[in-house]
């Protein structure tokens, strides 16, 4: 029994659980390494926003009537509100 025999039970073959028992450092750099392209990407996304120019940029679209869906009468009418 090794520290990573729990992995048979999400499918890996028993040469790859007795190599994390026997290396467990590539379990460690797995986890680096994928911890790494996830920070990458979530830099290149605020970067991409960041330098976005104000014509890129949407605009929110102002609701028209300028009223809410409460307000409108169709809910009152339908007795989903007092």
């Amino acid at each position: 029994m090794g520290q990573f025999d729990w992995f048979r039970s999400i499918g890996a073959t028993p040469e790859a659980v007795a190599v994390l028992n026997d290396q467990p450092i590539l379990f460690t750099i797995l986890l680096i390494v994928l911890f790494a392209v996830t920070l990458q990407g979530v830099l290149l996304w605020y970067i991409h926003f960041a330098t976005l120019k104000p014509e890129q940029r949407k605009k929110k679209e102002p609701t028209k009537g300028g009223k809410g869906w409460r307000d409108q009468g169709f809910a009152v009418d339908r007795g989903w509100i007092a």
